[in-house]
């Protein structure tokens, strides 16, 4: 009973996000309280910092709405504002989500018996195993590489039409243009990094759980064998979808409008990224699917036996009139009678042998496809539609 409650307990407390070296960070410079996780707070004040320097910086420079002697003003940049106002908040308040709702995942895995007493210690030691994966610091130090990188990269190949909002010069850069560089971009993609960490670290953690022999149940009625209550953990990554998706949405969106880009051009690109995105959110629930698959084909033949048995043992009763010994299986209530017993045999047979139904394509599509398709929507023809509608509905 005592290894049953520390085991719920390694499992409510779980967490890809609190104390690993950034959250640590965070900490130590009071971005995050020390009786709390502070994500709205630190959402705001991760967006104000990126955000607001650079539209203070173009206000003095003239840019802000109107261009002043630049090709672009600040405010036709659409993504790098959506980088800021909405992506930048996104990828923080997300980690409340998985702090709230990841925990619950893993406890479930005990509640509803899939790992029993034997699989316990087993699965403390996953749970142990990615959590010490988490905290080093290697991870981190790739991901502050990976943006240095990217950083050093726009001087040796400089793309203008980035930064001309800040009034730059031809050969120097303006002080928004430094700070877009040196802080909003950085800010932007070490959350981004950090989230594919995470992504990572919540594959690794399935695919091991995936590894373990949980206690399935072909039969149940969730049609995942009892891994059913998995369907919402796309919610946890979704806000990551929609930043990647609406970051990306925005930057062609500038090209549509200040470079003359069509947007039936961009089709190609929408779709590749769509395809890329949705990947991403199913790879972390495919990994059941060897498991699952494994375990359909095994009870569709024992449960086919099963079911032979019983239907030899009915017609021989009551079509051939053999005198038939008593046989359990006749008289068992939890086959019950031929319809019920068929019905076991269906159970099996429309279990799904991959942890995918149409509430989980919704959750990662949705917000995948959802910018894109407002890019798409700013090329239709507002006022005829609205009027074509209106004509249809009258």
């Amino acid at each position: 009973m005592k290894s049953e409650q520390s085991g719920a307990s390694a499992a409510t407390q779980f967490s890809l996000v609190r104390n690993d070296p950034f959250y640590r960070l965070q900490r130590r410079i009071g971005l995050i309280p020390a009786d709390g996780d502070g994500f709205k707070r630190r959402a705001v004040i991760y967006a104000l910092v990126a955000w607001l320097p650079l539209v203070i910086a173009s206000w003095f420079a003239g840019t802000v709405v109107e261009s002043a002697g630049i090709a672009e003003p600040l405010l036709g940049h659409i993504g790098i504002h959506v980088r800021c106002l909405v992506a930048i908040p996104l990828l923080v308040l997300a980690e409340g989500l998985a702090q709230r709702t990841i925990p619950l995942f893993m406890r479930e895995f005990r509640r509803t018996g899939l790992i029993g007493a034997a699989q316990a210690p087993q699965f403390e030691q996953v749970l142990a195993d990615v959590l010490r994966l988490r905290n080093q610091a290697l991870p981190w130090v790739v991901i502050i590489g990976l943006v240095a990188a990217w950083t050093a990269a726009f001087f040796l190949a400089p793309n203008r039409d980035e930064i001309q909002w800040a009034g730059a010069e031809s050969r120097s850069l303006a002080f928004g243009a430094w700070w877009f560089l040196l802080v909003t971009r950085p800010i932007f993609s070490v959350l981004l990094l950090a989230w594919i960490w995470r992504l990572i670290l919540l594959a690794i953690l399935l695919f091991r759980i995936a590894r373990l022999p949980l206690q399935l149940v072909v039969m149940h009625p969730d049609r995942f064998a009892g891994l059913g209550f998995l369907d919402r953990i796309p919610v946890v990554y979704s806000p990551f979808i929609l930043s990647v998706s609406a970051v990306v949405a925005g930057a062609w969106a500038h090209g549509v409008f200040y470079h003359e880009v069509p947007v039936p051009s961009l089709y190609v690109q929408m779709a590749t990224l769509l395809v890329v995105l949705v990947a991403m959110g199913l790879a972390p629930l495919l990994v059941f699917a060897p498991m699952l698959l494994r375990a359909k084909k095994k009870a569709l033949l024992d449960y086919g036996v099963l079911l032979a048995q019983h239907g030899r043992a009915v017609d021989a009763k009551w079509i051939a009139r053999q005198d038939v010994p008593d046989l359990a299986m006749l008289n068992a209530p939890e086959l019950g009678p031929v319809a019920d017993i068929q019905s076991l045999y269906q159970s099996v047979a429309l279990m799904r042998p991959a942890i995918i139904n149409k509430s989980i394509v919704a959750k990662i599509v949705l917000p995948a496809a959802l910018p894109l398709l407002l890019l798409v929507a700013t090329q239709w023809p507002l006022k005829s539609t609205l009027s074509k509608l209106l004509f249809t509905l009258l």
